[in-house]
């Protein structure tokens, strides 16, 4: 292969029209396949800036790149970035392998690198031996189909482009034009997983199966598209969010995959939806799951998805049940001075309390907890919260919507739902308060 067939290989042509007068962030470690993607990005026209990360964890070796990067940067007229990490630093504050320490400190080094200097997109030397290697690490993890598909050629501001190359094509480019590298001495070593895999594992199958890999990496290349194809069908069924109906799915053979293909962007997982499933045919009602900022709830008819956030108004806020000042909601207070009768109230929206209410020191609006009970007018004992909001066949949201009265440590409204026994008001009555939620 020339070098202008191996160019057209790397980069497809609306990249090169797109990254035209801009400059791409290239991940460089100075060993073949960083160096080889960097001549084949300057060789495509592409404007380069170099970023080279030092984690300092082969001694004299890690000094060595170092020098190479400089040395070759300064040949090739590149900017370069140069980043000294302590490893074992961010290991101590953030666990973790040394590997994915290493991953998310350059990872977010780069973005950082990224927005200070402009750049489009940052440039990583992937490339086909990789995918094919990451195809059998995620078979092994018991991965879907995404996943055994493999890394995708852009993911937000990473950009792979040698995906379709070889490792062995790139070093006959690299000695093609005399350009030399480093070796890093531990990729030689079968101490992890991937090393095994690559040293031991795949030469043993190539031998066994002559062009196996070629033919591992077309598969992988049919199964992104059958990925694609499959997320592009059920894109539609997304549109019913934050609620599916579980009547919808859950009798259907493949009920766990068709909810994980509805919520996988969402940061949900295979094993969630399986569990999220399990529990809807087991009437497991109020089952949750988290992903992220998102809230998975099994309800009684539905799968609500709920975005979580901080609660805008705090955990307890001051009620004047005078006056209604001081509420998120819209509450209306009257003091009465005619004869009082039951006909005043109204199903929770409408409530009334003896002036007796007005002694306590402490009357605040607050959403539910676990846990809460309280003694619903027209009961002696008392009922746990969640067991009403269950009654009354509400949903996650709305629980975590409706709003409690609280006066001196005791729940006596939930509101524009039910009130509480405490603080009643005697029927003929002439002084009393009556609290009216307004609906919007």
């Amino acid at each position: 292969m020339n070098h202008e067939e191996l160019i057209n290989k790397v980069f497809q042509a609306d990249e090169l029209r797109d990254l035209k007068g801009k400059r791409v962030l290239v991940a460089l470690s100075g060993g073949a396949d960083s160096v080889a993607l960097l001549r084949l990005l300057l060789a495509a026209g592409i404007d380069c800036q170099a970023a080279h990360c030092n984690f300092h964890l082969r001694g004299e070796e890690s000094i060595r790149d170092e020098r190479f990067v400089r040395d070759l940067c300064q040949r090739l007229d590149v900017p370069l970035s140069v980043k000294d990490f302590d490893v074992t630093a961010y290991q101590n504050e953030h666990g973790g392998s040394v590997e994915m320490a290493c991953r998310e400190l350059r990872y977010a080094w780069f973005k950082q690198e990224l927005e200070r200097l402009g750049c489009a997109l940052i440039a990583v030397a992937h490339h086909a031996d990789d995918q094919v290697e990451t195809f059998f690490l995620n078979l092994m993890r018991g991965t879907g189909l995404k996943g055994l598909a493999g890394m995708q050629r852009e993911n937000g501001f990473i950009w792979r482009p040698m995906l379709d190359v070889t490792r062995a094509q790139l070093l006959d480019y690299l000695d093609s034009i005399g350009q030399d590298y480093v070796t890093d001495s531990t990729n030689l070593q079968n101490d992890h997983r991937r090393n095994r895999l690559r040293n031991i594992v795949l030469p043993f199958i190539e031998q066994e199966f002559p062009g196996a890999k070629a033919r591992i990496h077309k598969t992988m290349q049919n199964l992104a598209d059958d990925y694609e194809l499959l997320d592009w069908l059920v894109s539609d069924l997304r549109l019913d969010l934050p609620l599916i109906d579980i009547e919808d799915i859950i009798d259907h053979p493949l009920a766990a995959s068709l909810l994980y293909h509805r919520l996988h962007d969402l940061g949900f997982n295979r094993d969630q939806c399986e569990q999220a499933i399990e529990a809807a045919k087991k009437e497991h009602r109020g089952r949750q799951f988290t992903a992220g900022k998102y809230l998975l709830v099994v309800n009684r008819e539905t799968f609500e998805v709920i975005e979580q956030y901080e609660e805008p108004w705090g955990s307890e806020i001051p009620f004047d049940v005078l006056t209604g000042t001081n509420s998120p909601i819209s509450i209306t207070s009257y003091r009465g001075h005619t004869p009082f009768s039951p006909r005043m109230c109204c199903n929770g929206l409408r409530v009334a309390f003896n002036t007796q209410l007005l002694d306590c020191k402490r009357i605040v609006l607050r959403h539910w907890r676990q846990g809460d009970r309280f003694q619903p007018f027209g009961m002696k004992g008392t009922k746990l919260v969640s067991d009403l909001f269950n009654d009354l066949k509400l949903d996650y949201s709305h629980k975590k919507r409706t709003w409690l009265l609280e006066a001196d440590g005791e729940i006596i409204w939930v509101v524009g739902q039910r009130s509480s026994a405490l603080y009643p008001v005697p029927i003929e009555s002439q002084d009393y308060i009556i609290l009216t939620k307004l609906i919007p």
